[in-house]
């Protein structure tokens, strides 16, 4: 119930301030951008320390 009140007041927002849209846009994107580098970083770690077939494909960079 928490997350639909604050829904609606950030579509509300949004709706007022319309600059605000690409603010949130721009901080997700920079969230997933960090998020998927810490991922791929954690599992280039963990690759060296167990010799997976699975890991070495999809992660060789």
């Amino acid at each position: 119930m928490l997350l639909g009140i604050i829904f609606i007041l950030a579509g509300i927002l949004i709706i007022i301030y319309p600059a605000l849209l690409s603010l949130i846009v721009g901080f997700v994107m920079v969230f997933a951008g960090l998020s998927f580098l810490y991922m791929g970083h954690s599992f280039k770690k963990a690759s060296r320390k167990f010799d997976d077939p699975f890991i070495n494909f999809f992660f060789r960079l």
